[in-house]
């Protein structure tokens, strides 16, 4: 089966250990996810693609309690979905990122909280190939 990212050059993909691509600027060094081609803080142009960690930790969460439009919808229908969490996670001293966190009980989630980037099966397209898209799950070994 066909296994394709939900866009070009969010995720490195396929990858064993796939990993968010963000930007860091030249000028006053922040970084972005995803990649940008100006800098948000400075303005200037000197965006440089970078390979974000793996491993963060949550800084906040809420859970999503309706069924998302396009094109964030996976194909679930109003039957099927079920309620799930998003994070905002802290990864390095650079960037948080918003994603999809793999579990969804609030009894398992605390802030701060050790998290792992993982590729999973948004949706399976028409054709059969499966559209990837990237969560956040709990991490074992920390950061």
């Amino acid at each position: 089966m066909a296994q394709v990212p939900f866009a070009p050059d969010v995720f490195t993909w396929p990858a064993d250990s796939p990993q968010l691509i963000g930007a860091r600027c030249g000028g006053c060094s922040a970084v972005t996810f995803p990649a940008q081609d100006s800098c948000p803080r400075c303005g200037r142009l000197e965006m440089e693609r970078r390979l974000l960690p793996r491993k963060g930790t949550l800084w906040t969460w809420t859970t999503q309690e309706f069924l998302p439009k396009a094109p964030y919808a996976s194909g679930e229908t109003p039957e099927t979905f079920r309620p799930f969490a998003v994070g905002l996670v802290q990864l390095g001293d650079d960037v948080r990122v918003e994603g999809r966190l793999t579990v969804s009980d609030p009894e398992q989630i605390r802030f701060g909280m050790d998290l792992e980037l993982v590729v999973y099966p948004f949706r399976t397209d028409e054709d059969g190939t499966q559209v990837m898209s990237y969560a956040f799950a709990p991490s074992e070994g920390g950061n």
